[in-house]
């Protein structure tokens, strides 16, 4: 595989078969956040310099050379595809690819993606990251609200929608939300914090979200890393 669509591996590898990422990095900001220490830059620098890579003309090229259709696209693993107080032209650029080659998409996002929910059909999926933390800890994200009104707005246009509640920072929380959420969501996938200390008991949590799920008749994931604290518990 040979352009900006690749492979995933490892945990990237539990959200879709295929990514491609769109920004060279995110300026939210999340003290949590994975992707500098992935991509090897200073943390400062990550959130200060977002610019849209130059992926189009590669990403026309790769759809051209290989199928995609009928399989899903993550968007996105090291950056978010709607960034907040940028322009995201080039994200309505990617999913109009990506949607001409007969591809689906699956975004994930701390931003606001209504622009784009006009590209977006009954195979796609529309996601928003909610963490049970307070909003200071993503301070130049999108609102919580902000981002479950978008949730809702995709629901009722008949897009998938799901929520990645992970990383959990506040477990009381995120079993409220998974009650609250639910109406609005397809699916849910569920992760511990990695990389990071954090008091949560995850075996006790972790059994207490899937029981919760179950009770609620939620499509969901448990993540592979909260699993094994399960069962590691059990």
């Amino acid at each position: 595989m040979s352009g900006p669509i690749y492979e995933p591996r490892g945990a990237a590898k539990e959200y879709g078969d295929y990514a491609l990422n769109i920004y060279t990095g995110c300026p939210h900001e999340c003290w949590y956040c994975f992707a500098p220490g992935v991509l090897h830059k200073v943390r400062e620098e990550f959130h200060r310099h977002v610019e849209p890579r130059s992926i189009l003309i590669p990403l026309e090229r790769q759809l051209a050379k290989e199928d995609f259709r009928g399989k899903t696209v993550h968007l996105c693993f090291t950056c978010d595809p709607y960034p907040m107080w940028k322009d995201t032209t080039p994200t309505r650029e990617v999913i109009k690819l990506l949607k001409a080659a007969g591809a689906h998409v699956q975004i994930l996002t701390k931003g606001d993606g209504h622009r784009d929910f006009d590209l977006l059909d009954g195979e796609d999926w529309y996601g928003i990251t909610l963490t049970g933390g307070e909003e200071y800890e993503e301070p130049m994200a999108a609102s919580f609200m902000w981002r479950y009104e978008g949730l809702g707005a995709a629901h009722k246009k008949g897009i998938k929608t799901w929520i990645s509640f992970e990383p959990v920072l506040n477990a009381e929380k995120v079993l409220n939300l998974l009650r609250t959420t639910r109406h609005n969501a397809d699916r849910v996938k569920i992760g511990k914090l990695n990389y990071h200390p954090s008091d949560i008991d995850w075996a006790r949590f972790g059994r207490q979200a899937e029981a919760l799920c179950q009770e609620l008749g939620l499509d969901y994931t448990i993540k592979e890393s909260l699993r094994r604290e399960m069962e590691r518990e059990a």
